[in-house]
């Protein structure tokens, strides 16, 4: 259908008045002599057939722009069950139908957010992670806005937490969680059974991850608490490293005891024999065995017995110098002298152990000795340590695991080298991270916190 203007349907409207308008006065000048009084009478009717045509002819559109408000109002409010009808084709009925559309826009974002928050909801609901919403009162006392149902239980016995008062609500928790709140940031800590005696086991030792993240919302500031339950998950990490340790344990005792034992039988034979030509080669044999399982043994010892470091101040270009007497690496040199705070024979033993792998990874790579490189920096409030070598670096999961205790990729290795050092540097307050070189080899990277 052809559409029609509402500027003109309105013109149409206002025809017969202009009409009559034109030929009134003509009609009146036939029986009134008086030129004013016929050009008043005139313009009085014409006012007033005008005004009761325009409001005869905008009575449909006033209707209209109500409902257009009416249903904008219904819209802010959240309600879009309302619709406008429009008879005709012009452009208020274009704008009808645009504002029809709109509300089927409107209709379909909050039917899909309402099951989004029905979503969420049921999941933030059945989590384990105990999630409390803390905000300002406005009375400088914070207060739970939002609980799940893992935090009701937790903290209340499954009873309402909204509305409650932080500081009343610690007052009813273990002194162990009451201590990591008050910290502050994130922290990891133990919660003993009350019930449990001085000398029972860990068993009754409940451990948890305290997470807590500030925003903003609706204007306010809110703090998000998440509590989480370690135990069962730590346990079964606990399991599975003790399995690992058994069975490398159990590898590399097997790998010194059976020679050991096959050499001894084979030396009581050569005795029984009376052939002693044998007995030294034997004996060489015994004694290196002995030694490599005695440094094997030593190194588990040292790992699960680190002391704390005994710190004192060393100058690097001295203490890098000793250690290129015990081991060669290229090193730039300083221009300044920098200084740390160091258990010199602790961190020599942890960049031993860097400088010696970098060295085996250049060999298995056919590079020479003096690819070996150590590089120091000074950054903001840190030191930066790099060992770099050129063997054939590690891949994703390697990398990922390299830290970790046990962990070895080499045929005789223990997987303590790496986790001895992780220790050694973070019991200094540094970090420690492994990184690919782009033009290959491995670089490990040591921060140590600087004055």
């Amino acid at each position: 259908m052809r559409s029609r203007s509402f500027t003109f349907s309105l013109f149409l409207r206002l025809l017969p008045v202009l009409a009559l308008a034109a030929a009134l006065p003509w009609l009146l000048a036939y029986w009134m002599d008086r030129g004013w009084v016929v050009v008043s009478v005139s313009a009085l009717l014409l006012l007033a057939l005008m005004w009761w045509t325009l409001r005869r002819a905008t009575s449909p559109v006033r209707s209209l722009l109500r409902a257009l408000a009416g249903t904008t109002s219904s819209y802010r409010d959240g309600e879009f069950n309302f619709g406008v009808h429009w008879r005709g084709n012009d452009e208020l009925a274009q704008l009808v139908q645009a504002h029809a559309e709109l509300g089927d826009v409107l209709r379909e974002q909050r039917q899909s957010l309402v099951q989004r928050e029905l979503l969420l909801d049921t999941m933030v609901q059945n989590t384990p992670v105990a999630m409390l919403l803390l905000t300002d009162g406005g009375d400088g006392v914070q207060r739970v806005t939002f609980s799940n149902t893992a935090a009701r239980k937790l903290l209340h016995g499954g009873w309402k937490l909204e509305g409650k008062r932080m500081h009343e609500l610690l007052e009813t928790m273990p002194i162990e969680l009451r201590n990591a709140i008050a910290r502050g940031g994130d922290s990891l800590f133990a919660v003993r059974s009350p019930d449990a005696a001085d000398d029972d086991e860990d068993d009754d030792e409940q451990i948890y991850h305290l997470s807590r993240r500030g925003f903003h919302l609706n204007g306010r500031p809110h703090e998000l608490l998440l509590l989480r339950l370690l135990t069962a998950e730590l346990r079964r990490q606990e399991v599975q490293t003790w399995k690992k340790v058994i069975r490398v344990i159990s590898h590399e005792l097997n790998n010194s005891l059976a020679p050991i034992a096959s050499l001894a039988h084979s030396g009581a034979e050569l005795v029984r024999r009376n052939r002693y030509d044998r007995l030294e080669d034997i004996f060489g044999t015994v004694e290196e065995r002995a030694r490599h399982l005695e440094g094997f043994i030593r190194g588990y010892a040292r790992f699960a017995k680190l002391p704390q470091p005994q710190l004192q101040t060393v100058a690097w270009s001295q203490f890098l110098h000793g250690l290129q007497q015990q081991i060669s690496f290229r090193m730039e040199p300083m221009a300044d002298e920098q200084y740390s705070r160091l258990d010199q024979s602790q961190f020599s033993q942890a960049l031993l152990n860097l400088l010696k792998n970098a060295h085996e990874a250049g060999a298995d790579n056919g590079a020479t000795e003096d690819a070996v490189e150590l590089r120091l920096a000074r950054l903001p409030n840190w030191l930066r340590i790099e060992v770099l070598d050129r063997g054939t670096g590690m891949n994703e999961a390697v990398l990922q695991n390299a830290l970790m205790p046990f962990y070895s990729t080499k045929r005789n290795g223990t997987g303590l080298g790496l986790a001895l050092t992780r220790e050694i540097v973070e019991a200094h307050g540094g970090r420690i991270s492994l990184q690919n070189r782009k033009d290959g080899g491995l670089c490990v990277t040591i921060l140590l916190p600087h004055d």
